[in-house]
């Protein structure tokens, strides 16, 4: 009883301090917000391609690594949400001298992902809203990894660009969903989100499936046919574009990788 009314005190005094005028500074994060029913509250967010029509009309505060921070001011802000690698590390430092509130979101699991949305819930006043999401997006994660669990990963090479050479490491959740999926990332040993790799590491590693951005970059491979990837051609391109985008409605697209990547398909 006595947790449960700690509990319920921690929760209004939440909703006494919820923010009122929230900036997204990162297109998953726009999703997130109005994936809680709280577009309401957004006062401007960053763009990043086409916007969701619930947020189509609302100011600019710029383009990825192009904040347009006289303008966030003027929309007075009582909280930003920001993604670190949509904003340059110098205007991040001026945004932290600004003393603006702001949750900070990056996460590198799907489990990770579910407990930010359920943290963004919080400090926009909609607990309750950011749980039920939270754990519909657990629930359904756990029944893919049910669903397509193999006992031996498939090894997969994940190209992000060709010139040059970049994939995804250990830590981008893009590798997090690969395992979901019953693959490994071939190169998630190497922590930074996107490394630059080689095509000697690539040929060295030999993946037995690669994945790529951009369909035009998939031919290219076969100049090299004594990898496991090309002799038997499963060179694929990622079908669902918001497996870039780390907000709720990334499971589709996980959904989608993996049956793209299953030896049933």
């Amino acid at each position: 009883m006595r947790r449960l009314l700690v509990c319920l005190l921690l929760l209004t005094a939440w909703r006494v301090n919820a923010a009122e005028r929230v900036i997204s500074l990162a297109p998953s994060l726009t999703e997130i917000v109005i994936e809680l029913d709280a577009a309401d509250l957004l006062v401007g967010v960053l763009d990043g391609g086409e916007r969701p029509a619930p947020v189509a009309a609302l100011p600019s505060v710029g383009r990825y690594g192009q904040l347009q921070m006289e303008q966030l001011l003027s929309l007075r802000p009582d909280l930003l949400l920001l993604w670190p690698g949509s904003v340059s590390i110098a205007q991040r430092d001026q945004l932290q001298r600004l003393n603006i509130p702001t949750f900070v979101a990056e996460p590198h699991t799907l489990d990770e992902l579910a407990d930010q949305i359920e943290q963004v819930g919080v400090r926009l006043g909609r607990a309750e809203r950011g749980r039920q999401v939270a754990d519909a997006f657990r629930g359904r994660l756990s029944a893919l990894r049910q669903r397509f669990h193999r006992a031996v990963p498939v090894s997969v090479f994940y190209q992000v660009w060709d010139q040059p050479l970049y994939t995804v490491g250990g830590g981008q959740i893009i590798s997090d969903a690969l395992s979901v999926c019953g693959a490994r990332n071939v190169f998630a040993d190497l922590k930074q989100p996107a490394p630059q790799v080689s095509l000697e590491a690539v040929l060295q590693r030999d993946p037995e499936v690669i994945l790529t951005s951009d369909a035009r970059l998939l031919s290219r491979w076969n100049a090299w046919p004594q990898l496991k990837a090309v002799k038997t051609q499963q060179l694929f391109a990622v079908p669902d574009k918001g497996l870039e985008r780390a907000s709720g409605q990334m499971l589709e697209a996980v959904e989608k990788l993996c049956e793209r990547l299953s030896p049933d398909r």
